[in-house]
């Protein structure tokens, strides 16, 4: 379990603009803002995203950086930043799902295109707050992907 004040585990995932996100090498003041999210194929996630942009540049005026990682390869990242009109948000990709679980996330296996349209990754880490959208729309249960990643 992830304790504030104490080590986090590693993470370094490579970043749309083409250097590497490492969290022990980060610069910043005051910290950074690091926000998991499904993938490309959640809405939910969508949205969560747009309010995070909107807010970067407020929490960099306070000496904080952000960053989004999933485990999306670069092509779906970059359509998730083009889909919520990212400028001032960093992306990070390839996040290993053994390191998401590292750091507290779920698994979840593909029940295939989402409501969007969008096809699922086999596996993928996967957010509590997906939740209610889960249970709004009837999916089975998520996050009890249990084998190897």
């Amino acid at each position: 379990m992830l304790m504030p004040r104490q080590k986090t585990p590693e993470l370094s995932v490579p970043t749309l603009s083409g250097s590497d996100f490492n969290l022990s090498e980060e610069q910043s003041e005051r910290g950074v803002v690091i926000c998991f999210y499904r993938g490309l194929h959640c809405p939910i996630c969508a949205n969560y995203l747009k309010e995070l942009e909107k807010q970067t540049p407020v929490f960099a005026e306070r000496g904080v950086t952000t960053i989004a990682i999933s485990s999306d390869g670069r092509e779906r990242t970059e359509e998730m930043a083009e889909k919520i009109d990212a400028k001032s948000l960093r992306f990070g990709y390839d996040l290993s799902l053994s390191k998401a679980r590292k750091w507290g996330l779920y698994v979840s296996t593909s029940r295939g295109k989402t409501s969007i349209g969008i096809e699922e990754p086999a596996l993928f880490s996967e957010l509590v707050g997906a939740l209610d959208f889960a249970i709004e729309k009837n999916y089975p249960a998520r996050g009890e992907y249990a084998g190897e990643v």
